[in-house]
């Protein structure tokens, strides 16, 4: 058997109304109880049990399709074309609902008796129905579901509410609607006989189901307020003790009149009638704890003894909210230099802080947080506050934050010669140092590139770490220098800030010498933050492209500056037309431009000239 389930009951549905003056369909306008009859027709893969001799005058089917007039208590509806719907019950499994194919007369197919009543009590009976026929059902014109709802006394004679649902059309999907109806008993009368009728003929169609039939006491609204007209009091322990007077009051949407019973809790689960208070009016008695406040209605005095024939108020609640103890410190902070710290305190969950300037008053400096942030030195105080009642704490808690001061370095950036090594400097006198290379003083020294770091402690335990960045500076390689005309070219097989000369004195950025005469020169490399200097012999060989031995005594020679210096040299100058003018070996060589003693005429001559087995050929200009 299923357990009895506490529905929930929603707004009121009213589909159609009968001329009887019991026709209209709703639900309890005011307070509904705890079921005090349920029908979920059980659980279970099996169908039936089937219902108990003249519950109906149809015919149980224990398996199969319910024809015409039958029915079976089944957790499928999977029959015909119908919907297969499971039951409506919440959280059933393999529930099951009272499956009814509707007979061809209509007339009655349901009855139970419900006891247990109480007399002269308003109740509230409804159950959930659905229409088993798809909308495409019958061709599309099935017969639709309409069914009515009677309730009699137990001597069947005198009907005391009844209501139509209407026309519950086919639908697309199976679609379950809760169906209500209210009614009072009479005196002495503590049982009633619950119908259903079915308002249509059977065919094709009138197929339905039915599921959770309950009964409910019904009851007023009732509010319980003070005096002030609040519906609840939250006052802190420090204020205690508490004293007010309470009053019911009903809205009259069920009862006519009203007798009332007290009742006091301190858990809002258990309750006990207050002896004596059965007036509308209660005056509590001085409160240092928490307690809870309902009374009992209930249209005659006889039923209040009877939870069934009762309805309850809501409740009054007298929070008495325990002064919270003083935030717990998370401690003290000594804080090295940084820009802010968080204080920060604890506290249960439902208390929260507010923190001050002082022991006693002060300012407000934050609310409702348990951690506080600050840039300023100093000692502040947590408050705690309970979040119900706003009750503060008897004390403050202080937390101290100071900032120490940390030695003061700064990150540098310098470089170390190729192949040499290079001292490194804490430049932060008076503290204690630990360099990445493992030496504990105030200098290192290093020999390759490097990122090199000290940490520097001074005497509060304070710490910063300094960071020295080392490149290397390669000292200069000539790979080549070269003879261009006049100019004297010296490349470096590497890139750095080189300065360059021919004597060793004088230095330029560039590493052209223009218009430089012939001759032996040592050629000098120098990076210029002192990282290295290179120098190599170079012999400097020009071949002049004109000369002029007009007798101003400027430029009168065709010389070859530096031959002298070649093992093995000859020179050989030709005119025009091929004729050798003059010869050379192995011998400094210059020529005044005559022939036999005599000068030549302006013209262009040629020569071949070979230095070491390398031959050079080529002509320049002779101008008078």
């Amino acid at each position: 058997m299923k357990s009895l389930l506490k529905i929930a009951l929603f707004t009121p549905i009213i589909f159609g109304i009968h001329n009887s003056a019991y026709a209209q369909l709703g639900f309890c306008t005011g307070n509904s109880g705890d079921p005090i009859f349920i029908e979920t027709f059980g659980t279970g893969t099996m169908d039936g049990p089937e219902l108990a001799p003249g519950t109906t005058t149809y015919q149980y089917v224990g398996s199969g399709s319910p024809n015409d007039g039958q029915y079976t208590i089944s957790s499928t509806s999977n029959y015909f074309d119908w919907h297969n719907t499971p039951d409506h019950t919440p959280n059933d499994t393999n529930g099951k609902m009272f499956v009814v194919n509707a007979d061809f007369t209509a007339g009655e197919f349901f009855r139970r008796n419900i006891t247990g009543l109480c007399e002269n009590t308003s109740y509230e009976f409804s159950a959930w129905l659905v229409n088993l026929l798809p909308s495409s059902g019958c061709g599309g014109s099935g017969i639709p579901i309409n069914v009515k709802f009677e309730i009699w006394d137990i001597t069947d004679t005198t009907l005391l509410a009844s209501g139509d649902t209407g026309v519950i059309p086919n639908t697309n999907s199976a679609n379950w609607q809760q169906y209500g109806l209210t009614f009072q008993t009479l005196p002495a009368q503590t049982a009633v006989i619950l119908k259903m009728r079915n308002n249509a003929n059977g065919g094709c169609g009138n197929d339905l189901a039915i599921d959770d039939i309950i009964f409910k006491t019904c009851g007023d609204n009732i509010a319980i307020e003070d005096i002030n007209t609040n519906n609840t009091i939250i006052a802190c322990e420090q204020n205690t003790p508490i004293q007010t007077q309470l009053s019911a009051i009903p809205d009259f949407s069920i009862y006519n009149t009203h007798a009332y019973q007290w009742q006091e809790s301190t858990d809002n689960v258990n309750w006990a009638d207050i002896p004596g208070e059965t007036n509308q009016n209660f005056t509590t008695p001085a409160l240092t704890s928490t307690r809870y406040y309902r009374v009992k209605v209930a249209e005659d005095a006889v039923n209040l003894a009877n939870p069934l024939c009762s309805s309850l108020s809501d409740v009054f609640e007298i929070q008495i909210v325990p002064q919270p103890a003083a935030p717990v410190s998370d401690g003290d902070i000594e804080n090295c230099g940084g820009q802010s710290e968080i204080l920060s305190v604890s506290v249960p969950t439902v208390v929260t802080v507010n923190w001050y300037d002082a022991l006693n008053g002060g300012n407000l400096l934050l609310e409702n947080s348990s951690t506080f942030e600050t840039e300023i030195a100093g000692t502040y105080y947590a408050e705690a506050v309970s979040e119900v009642g706003d009750c503060i704490s008897n004390s403050r808690t202080s937390v101290t934050v100071n900032f120490l001061p940390i030695p003061i370095v700064e990150d540098e950036s310098t470089f170390i010669c190729e192949g040499e090594t290079k001292t490194l400097y804490a430049n932060s006198p008076n503290n204690t140092y630990l360099w990445s290379t493992g030496d504990a003083i105030s200098q290192t020294t290093v020999d390759a590139p490097g990122i090199y770091t000290v940490i520097v402690t001074n005497g509060s335990g304070c710490s910063v770490t300094k960071t020295v960045t080392v490149t290397q500076i390669d000292r200069p390689i000539i790979t080549s220098i070269v003879s261009d005309g006049s100019d004297i070219i010296v490349n470096t097989q590497n890139i750095g800030d080189f300065e360059y000369s021919l004597d060793g004195v004088n230095y330029q950025l560039s590493n052209i010498f223009f218009n430089t005469e012939g001759g032996l020169y040592t050629v000098y490399v120098k990076e210029r933050n002192g990282c290295g200097e290179v120098t190599q012999e170079f012999l400097h060989f020009v071949i002049p492209k004109f000369f002029t031995p007009n007798g101003d005594d400027e430029n009168e020679l065709f010389i070859l500056k530096g031959i002298e210096h070649y093992n093995q040299s000859e020179v050989y100058i030709f005119d025009r037309m091929g004729r050798l003018l003059v010869t050379s070996k192995n011998q400094p060589f210059y020529w005044d431009g005559t022939f036999k003693g005599k000068p030549l005429p302006s013209s262009d001559y040629w020569y071949v000239i070979t230095i070491n087995g390398h031959q050079l050929k080529g002509h320049f200009s002779l101008k008078r």
